[in-house]
């Protein structure tokens, strides 16, 4: 493999041209495990960003896709359909809150995203009211495309430098009360002031229910999101939940939404969608809201990716459900939890350790400083696993297949690596 072509010219994501960090060559993948070119076994502790969750080369993903490639791999969707776009959305709506009735298929996450965002600015223009912004909260992410980037923290979060290009939106603090923490009816003070006060320009709320991802992997209380939910009725203010990084069961339930028992206006979905196969998402809404759009000025929903229900991605994702469906999804990831609660709490010994905390299959160490990223990724590959941690977060999304021996090596690395703060953190 000509890794030295790979260091000179192929741009990795959030990586710099004039220091690269290190690539390791993958040359297959299995199961939980990764192999490396080396010859070295990882067992993967990321799910490839949230997405792998039947981990990896799984036979009937592999059937589904072979299948799907001899009958057609791709047809436009602009006035032609097919049965792997219409079986996907046949089982999405089955999944998802009863009251999402109409399924727009879209590219990627940040794309369902800006689907979503537009789907709530053209629903207001059909009404005849001019509201242009949106509200969300301070430590949340929500892709990297302009639009979602606009609704992501400008102050704390990787999109920054882009402020000044951005369209401004309202922010209110994000939760601070613990999933399992005692309510405190204070804690969403800032979000009802702000959209009692805003609401008339308010298009839409749109945040990540229950867990915010990449924007400090933070779990928080499910009766905020009641709030927020009633708050928007009570205002007449549409709901977008973003469950790309949550939905299909990744928290211990199908969609993060369900903990705290409320239905959104607007979701988005993706990640997992296809199993890790594939890039392929959905943004899913109410008939009023889909309605509306569609009585307005334009006479429709004014969005239409190119590659739109691309067949090879829905027959994968429908057969991504269908295992899900037929899994022992619940278990897997109760189980998980399990062991994450049993051997996480032991990491809080050291200093350099400010809190852990998991819900579902998802396990997070917050450190008190920035780890080492190129010295700290060659420890964790030393250790025969692979976990990407970033900025003072080191935390786990392991494939819902992983066993207790998996976590527990995945979190001994961890260990390991806390045991030499020297090398593997920033100061």
């Amino acid at each position: 493999m000509n890794l030295d072509f790979d260091r000179q010219h192929i741009w990795h994501p959030y990586t710099s041209t004039l220091e690269p960090l290190p690539c390791y060559p993958v040359i297959g993948a299995s199961g939980v495990e990764i192999e490396l070119e080396s010859g070295e076994q990882l067992t993967d502790g990321m799910s490839s960003w949230w997405s792998a969750i039947h981990g990896y080369n799984h036979p009937r993903l592999n059937a589904a896709a072979h299948q799907q490639i001899e009958r057609m791999s791709h047809v436009m969707f602009g006035g032609l359909t097919h049965e792997p776009a219409i079986s996907l959305c046949e089982s999405l709506l089955s999944l998802t809150p009863c009251n999402l009735k109409h399924v727009f298929l879209a590219d990627s996450g940040s794309v369902s995203v800006e689907v979503a965002l537009k789907m709530a600015l053209q629903y207001w223009h059909a009404k005849g009211e001019n509201r242009s912004q949106f509200l969300t909260l301070k430590q949340g992410y929500h892709g990297d495309t302009f639009a979602a980037m606009s609704v992501t923290d400008p102050d704390n979060s990787m999109h920054k430098i882009y402020k000044g290009f951005l369209p401004k939106h309202l922010f209110a603090k994000s939760p601070s009360i613990g999933f399992n923490q005692d309510w405190n009816e204070q804690d969403s003070d800032d979000f009802r002031h702000q959209l009692a006060q805003y609401h008339s320009h308010i298009a839409a709320v749109i945040l990540e229910p229950i867990v915010q991802g990449a924007g400090g992997m933070r779990i928080y209380h499910p009766t905020y999101l009641k709030r927020v939910r009633e708050l928007c009725d009570q205002y007449g203010v549409l709901l977008i939940i973003d469950e790309i990084a949550t939905g299909f069961g990744r928290t211990g339930k199908m969609f993060a939404c369900e903990h705290a028992g409320i239905s959104p206006d607007i979701m988005c979905v993706g990640k997992a969608l296809t199993g890790g196969y594939m890039t392929l998402a959905a943004t899913l809404t109410t008939s009023e809201v889909a309605n509306t759009v569609c009585s307005g000025e334009a006479g429709c929903f004014m969005h239409g990716p190119t590659f739109m229900g691309n067949p090879l991605a829905c027959a994968v994702a429908s057969e991504s459900l269908a295992i899900l469906q037929n899994n022992q999804w619940q278990l897997q990831t109760k189980n998980i939890e399990t062991w994450f609660s049993e051997v996480l709490p032991s990491l809080e010994h050291f200093e350099t350790v400010k809190e852990t905390r998991w819900l579902g299959a998802i396990g997070v160490v917050e450190l008190h400083h920035k780890v080492n990223m190129q010295v700290i990724q060659q420890h964790f590959v030393e250790q025969g696993v692979w976990i990407r941690p970033f900025g003072k977060l080191i935390y786990m999304m392991p494939p819902f297949i992983s066993q207790k021996h998996h976590i527990t090596k995945l979190v001994n690395a961890i260990a390991s690596a806390l045991e030499k703060p020297q090398q593997t953190l920033e100061r």
